[in-house]
């Protein structure tokens, strides 16, 4: 009973999705895309050789930045680039847990804004960069593998739906008219 409470659906969120099928293609790219722009920031804010902790007011690309959060991009946005390297599930995952690491870091500098805590130098447009990423990364990871109206032959569905999926995979039974018909 207690199992069946925690794992309401007869599918975990790792269920194997072969790396060659046309949804991981989707995991990928936003995987591939979102590390781009992670990396590309963290070394802009390498380059500019700001202080590691530094709360001035140092940008990239029209965010502020420090040595901290530029590394901090770059080690997320190496995360990215291995779930695009593996693919299928692997990336999905990781897509999500990112997405929801992303808001969660929002709202957390949210609350550290204009404090002597916020040692990732974090400004209002951080946050909405932090937001936008999360829910972005979410919506890849997720894609086709949630919601309601999921196709039958998806694996995530049939995952879900064992007994239905097995029925549809039978062949229909053919009746053989009679000799005199």
């Amino acid at each position: 009973m207690l199992r069946r409470m925690l794992r309401p659906v007869n599918a975990r969120l790792d269920e194997h999705l072969p790396a060659d099928h046309k949804l991981s293609k989707v995991y990928r790219v936003g995987a591939g895309l979102t590390g781009l722009l992670l990396v590309v920031f963290g070394i802009l804010g390498l380059i500019n050789r700001i202080g590691f902790f530094d709360t001035g007011g140092d940008t990239v690309l029209a965010l502020n930045t420090n040595g901290a959060l530029s590394v901090l991009s770059i080690c997320f946005g190496g995360l990215l680039f291995i779930g695009m390297v593996i693919g299928g599930s692997f990336a999905s995952t990781v897509n999500i847990v990112l997405g929801l690491l992303f808001i969660a870091s929002g709202f957390v500098n949210l609350a550290l804004l204009d404090t002597g805590m916020n040692f990732l130098a974090f400004h209002i447009p951080n946050v909405l960069f932090s937001f936008v990423v999360g829910v972005m990364l979410m919506w890849f990871g997720m894609y086709g593998r949630v919601g309601s109206a999921l196709p039958h032959d998806n694996p995530y569905w049939r995952a879900r739906h064992p007994d239905q999926a097995a029925r549809e995979q039978r062949p229909p039974l053919h009746r053989h008219p009679a000799a005199g018909d």
